[in-house]
């Protein structure tokens, strides 16, 4: 990223928080947290990695977002819920270019459909447009992940169609679905 408004983003870890959330920094005490999310075979399942089978994947995890963002490429919170500042999954910008991003997220599967991650995404395209200065977000979903799809047309986004072969991983090239929301059109909504 360029813009020089944009880069004061990365002199400090942003926190945001929500009506039930708090979205902060991943830190390495995090890691027991990160890993009974990514040990679980649902979570990974529409993932571009494996299921975890030990704590050291965590760790090495927890490092990525940190030395991402150290790089001013990334962003990744954790989201915690208020009551307890619990780890229950992270979201955030996995690139990010001038006037552009593209967003991931996961949620550990016990919090699934309570409105949890439509509260943190509603978040972070907040900041990506009102603070970043983002003038297009995207996100990249496996063809057969229809909650993620779901999720991101209830947030105003647009499918504009499928990248076929686009990513490999796992072994295998696997069709995305290109979801993209303009600035223009979130300041539209009510």
């Amino acid at each position: 990223m360029t813009d020089t408004a944009a880069d004061a983003i990365f002199d400090a870890f942003p926190e945001i928080e929500t009506e039930r959330l708090i979205l902060r920094e991943i830190m390495p005490e995090d890691a027991p947290a990160i890993f009974a999310i990514f040990s679980d075979p649902q979570i990974t399942q529409y993932y571009d990695l494996y299921t975890y089978v030990d704590m050291e994947q965590a760790e090495e995890l927890i490092d990525f977002f940190d030395e991402s963002f150290e790089n001013e490429r990334a962003i990744r919170w954790g989201i915690a819920r208020k009551e307890d500042n619990v780890l229950i999954g992270t979201c955030g910008y996995v690139w990010l270019r001038q006037y552009r991003g593209e967003i991931g997220y996961e949620l550990a599967s016990a919090y699934w459909r309570q409105g949890i991650m439509s509260e943190a995404i509603e978040a972070i395209l907040e900041y990506g447009f009102e603070q970043i200065g983002l003038n297009r977000i995207e996100a990249l979903v496996m063809v057969e992940n229809a909650a993620s799809a779901g999720l991101l047309r209830s947030l105003g986004f647009t499918e504009e169609g499928v990248l076929r072969e686009h990513d490999f991983f796992k072994g295998q090239f696997h069709d995305m679905r290109l979801f993209s929301l303009l600035r223009r059109e979130y300041d539209e909504t009510p």
